[in-house]
């Protein structure tokens, strides 16, 4: 069967109002960039309220339905044969050979939905669908009527041409990205802040990450992982902004000067604050991070109390109520738990203490961090001066 366009449906976008013209075009503009590697000529449009993707020629279907199935505000792809306006006897005969390729077994129920947009069809729809259903029946004995709950809705849409559909392939829900505003993630090289990183984008927000490296400790290849997993991110986010800061100045400052079951969470602290810079340096709304509750020491309630005390842009945690479990489901779902588990270290896990604080008191951290006043000040001006920041797409990494 050859699929001619792709009848996008969505979900939430559908109850916007006045305003659901501008989550259509954005929808339309993600549909847009996941499409452009794919091969294939692709007219991405709206029409009467609805997206269509039309392909022009021969076309990859295996990738085309996988790259639509990332896009966030999709939640069905329907596969469409488009044919010329005719009389109903010839409309017959085209219906009769969809359902023969489609369903050869012939062992369902089905009914027929008509929709005449086109109301110079000689037929309204409740006609249509009483022949075109008899001609099913006369062609494939062995299907059956069922009008509550058929096995197969065939859709007939009788528009400038005749659409035909009945497969509705899942999309990933959600709001198209940069409906919502932007974020900056904190990515690290686990499991956990990607994933946080897509379910954020699904509500609609466009990201953009910093990552904190710290050569010699972290080598070059535990950089390249995170951008892997940026650019695994990216295919559903769209393009991303990876701030790579090099961290590890101020983490030997922090781990001389400060109490050692405190440096984490100083060191988290100081990794908030540089990211809220980059942050409101580029107009994200907020912080993103990856942490659940519970998780290890510095996820506790009190732990996050005393990151958060440092930020004044609001931070985000998508995963906070999840277990380890779920959040490893979800990565397996959308590609990075492999990337995520290759042993390569980062800059959280080289300077962890033996002991760390598991209920820390802002007052005494704030009190542990005046030891860093000599020169900390200087060490996170560098590092802000020396950061590199990549964009980082699905086709590679370009260097800003």
């Amino acid at each position: 069967m050859k699929f001619h366009s792709f009848l996008i449906k969505y979900g939430e976008i559908g109850i916007k109002g006045k305003n659901r013209y501008m989550f259509e075009d954005a929808l339309v503009r993600q549909i847009r960039y996941a499409l452009s590697d794919v091969d294939g000529d692709f007219y991405v449009h709206k029409c009467h309220g609805r997206v269509y993707v039309d392909c022009n020629g021969e076309y990859d279907y295996e990738d085309t339905v996988e790259s639509l199935s990332r896009v966030f505000g999709i939640v069905g792809i329907c596969p469409v044969v488009r044919r010329e306006v005719k009389e109903i006897e010839e409309l017959k005969k085209d219906v009769v050979v969809y359902m023969g390729e489609m369903y050869p077994e012939g062992n369902c129920t089905f009914k027929v939905e008509a929709r005449r947009a086109n109301k110079r069809y000689p037929m309204n729809s409740m006609e249509i669908n009483c022949a075109l259903g008899e001609a099913v029946l006369e062609a494939f004995p062995e299907m059956k009527v069922d009008v509550h709950n058929p096995d197969v809705r065939l859709n007939v849409e009788i528009r400038e041409e005749v659409y035909l559909y009945s497969e509705i392939i899942p999309g990933p829900g959600g709001m198209p990205v940069g409906t919502n505003g932007s974020a900056m993630l904190l990515l690290s090289g686990g499991i956990d802040s990607p994933v946080a990183g897509y379910m954020i984008a699904k509500r609609g927000v466009e990201i953009e990450a910093v990552y904190f490296h710290a050569p010699p400790y972290t080598s070059e290849r535990a950089k390249e992982k995170v951008m892997d997993l940026a650019r695994l991110v990216s295919v559903y986010s769209g393009p991303i902004r990876l701030h790579v800061v090099n961290f590890t100045d101020i983490q030997l400052y922090i781990y001389e000067k400060c109490p050692h079951e405190e440096l984490t969470i100083i060191m988290r602290r100081y990794m908030m604050r540089i990211a809220e810079h980059f942050a409101k340096k580029d107009g994200c709304l907020g912080l993103i991070t990856g942490e659940s509750i519970g998780q290890v020491a510095s996820q506790t309630m009190q732990s996050l109390a005393a990151t958060n005390a440092v930020c004044t842009l609001p931070v985000y945690r998508p995963l906070v109520g999840f277990d380890k479990r779920e959040i490893v489901e979800i990565s397996e779902k959308i590609g990075t738990y492999e990337v995520s588990i290759q042993p390569f270290e980062d800059c959280c896990t080289i300077f962890v203490a033996k002991h760390p604080v598991t209920k820390p008191n802002i007052e005494r951290i704030e009190k542990s961090e005046l030891n860093l006043s000599e020169k900390i000040d200087e060490l996170m001006q560098t590092a802000l001066d020396t950061t590199e920041t990549i964009v980082i797409g699905k086709k590679g990494a370009d260097t800003l």
